[in-house]
């Protein structure tokens, strides 16, 4: 089925350069483009079911290259800036962060462009973007509705993502952590049940990852793991892995993170039909982390 979608959208896409070279045709681009909707969200769907990784693996790169396309064609489509926000993240984790971290930072900072493209469409929003006042910031985050939750979620992912990956080098990427923490808390705000709790997982991941002296908290982060636990029913297995990951090494709790990895691995294959994929990737992530053990806890 990916590959009969596949080939689908690449005829498509030869088809849109070609009218798109027409000059006068290029209205007609973008309408083809924008009529692709629906073929792009069952693609979605049945990529998700998925669970062969290695074939979705290889069909992403593919994947991207295309939406880059689709994009140029119609650059204010909130639906594609936001699948290809979603599918430079999601490769830029599972797949390329452990092994290239240069090119996962181009990724992770390229989807959360393409995202936060969407958010900008909202003019108050753009304007306090580019001003240091946090207040403003937080006054315009209130013009960002739940028609755009998912925008939302995939620019704290990817901004926080980035910031994770450069900080090391570069400093000056923490100043930006403010800003992200006020869209977690309006994503909390707007819909904490979306992508099984993904909110309360960024603010996990975020309470243990930065300085205490910036506002890290262990306590604030254990609170919001378990919560993203009972909304997910424990059952989307990305949560686990960056609550070992994250949570028990920043503890250096080593019984913690080898029991929680352990505990993804023995997951059932059908533990989460509608995202088989992303758990079966997940569960290698987990053995090959686990194997790593030793370079977290000395």
């Amino acid at each position: 089925m990916l590959r009969i979608h596949n080939k689908l959208i690449f005829k498509l896409f030869l088809i849109v350069l070609l009218i798109s070279t027409a000059g006068c045709a290029s209205s007609i681009a973008k309408i083809s483009v924008d009529g692709m909707r629906p073929i792009m969200e069952a693609m979605h769907h049945t990529t998700n079911k998925n669970q062969d990784v290695r074939l979705v693996k290889e069909s992403m790169p593919t994947f991207m290259v295309q939406m880059d396309g689709f994009i140029e064609v119609s650059p204010e489509n909130r639906f594609l800036l936001t699948q290809a926000a979603e599918s430079c993240i999601g490769y830029a984790f599972l797949f390329v962060e452990d092994i290239e971290p240069e090119r996962a930072k181009h990724l992770y900072l390229k989807g959360k462009n393409y995202a936060l493209r969407v958010l900008e469409m909202n003019e108050s929003f753009r304007q306090a973007l580019e001003q240091d006042d946090l207040v403003v910031f937080r006054n315009a985050l209130k013009g960002i509705h739940k028609k755009d939750t998912s925008a939302l979620f995939f620019v704290i992912n990817g901004w926080l993502s980035w910031i994770h990956l450069a900080h090391i080098d570069n400093p000056k990427a923490l100043k930006d952590l403010p800003k992200v923490e006020a869209m977690m808390n309006r994503l909390l705000e707007m819909d904490d049940t979306y992508k099984f709790g993904g909110a309360h997982a960024l603010y996990g991941v975020y309470y243990v990852s930065i300085p205490e002296m910036f506002g890290g908290n262990f306590a604030q982060a254990e609170v919001h793991f378990k919560e993203a636990f009972e909304i997910s029913k424990s059952k989307y297995l990305l949560w686990d892995f960056l609550y070992a990951r994250y949570y028990a090494t920043a503890r250096k709790d080593k019984a913690l993170f080898i029991e929680t990895l352990k505990r993804i691995m023995a997951a059932p294959d059908d533990l989460c039909p509608e995202e088989a994929f992303v758990n079966a990737a997940i569960k290698q992530k987990a053995s090959d982390l686990l194997l790593k053990v030793n370079d977290y806890f000395l």
